[in-house]
């Protein structure tokens, strides 16, 4: 297992292998053929940037049996996903800023996302895992009230796309098995969310494949797997940690 790690030192951006508190720092394209240059840097001395810097983030609705049957919802037969704004993302220490044109309730919703290292579109199984790089921690921020405001038009992207509302990492882990992983989410230190992944209704292999048959997925995009039950409201001063064993925590407050 391998985490990648993005960053700003002495005024550039590198990157780099993460092994404890320490980045061996790498040339070249993460995605492509990544040299080790023999630097490193001590993970205090550096700022943290989002691990990938996506074209999209495809995020998804209703993928998990228990907050299915908590809204008494069937198990779609598709994927249902709607595109998040790729400058929506920030990273792990970052603010969360309540958007000045609303004032309504923001909520939290931590979930796996599943980053792309190669392009797909529309290829077989076996091509969807090669293009799976990793995973990391997302934090699908949405504007709750906003989504339904008006009757006639239901309004993800922009519920879910403003500045700040997709924090992302701390980095991406190589390596994992997405079925064994746990998403955890604390606010203000108490664990809101905590549940496994392997309740998806279409699993991070399934969904790559899938939406991949639809558009074309590019290296550094992300797809958020959707939440489960625990979604909740934040209030000013908020911190929220996304947690997910073999990534590590992603860690924001809500201004």
């Amino acid at each position: 297992m391998e985490k990648w790690i993005r960053f700003e030192h002495a005024a550039k951006v590198g990157f780099g292998k993460l092994q404890g508190e320490t980045i061996s720092v790498f040339a070249g394209e993460m995605f492509g053929a990544p040299q080790p240059t023999g630097q490193s840097l001590a993970l205090n001395a550096v700022r943290v940037l989002a691990p990938v810097q996506p074209g999209k983030i495809v995020g998804l609705w209703n993928n998990f049996h228990a907050l299915a049957a908590k809204l008494n919802l069937s198990a779609p037969p598709d994927p249902l996903y709607f595109i998040k704004s790729s400058g929506s993302v920030v990273p792990t220490g970052a603010a969360i800023r309540r958007p000045k044109t609303y004032d309504g309730k923001v909520v939290f919703e931590g979930e796996l996302g599943v980053v792309i290292g190669r392009t797909f579109s529309g290829g077989s199984e076996a091509q969807a895992q090669a293009a799976i790089f990793g995973y990391t921690c997302c934090n699908d921020v949405t504007a709750a009230e906003l989504l339904k405001k008006d009757s006639t038009f239901d309004q993800w992207t922009r519920s879910k796309s403003f500045d700040t509302f997709g924090p992302v990492g701390p980095v991406v882990a190589t390596g994992l098995d997405p079925a064994t992983l746990v998403v955890k989410t604390l606010l203000n230190g108490e664990e809101r969310q905590n549940y496994p992944v392997r309740d998806m209704v279409f699993g991070p292999l399934q969904l790559v494949q899938r939406i991949g048959q639809d558009m074309t997925l590019h290296p550094g995009d992300i797809v958020s797997c959707g939440t489960s039950v625990g979604v909740g409201s934040m209030k000013p001063g908020s911190r929220i940690e996304i947690q997910i064993e073999g990534i590590g925590t992603l860690g924001n407050t809500f201004e």
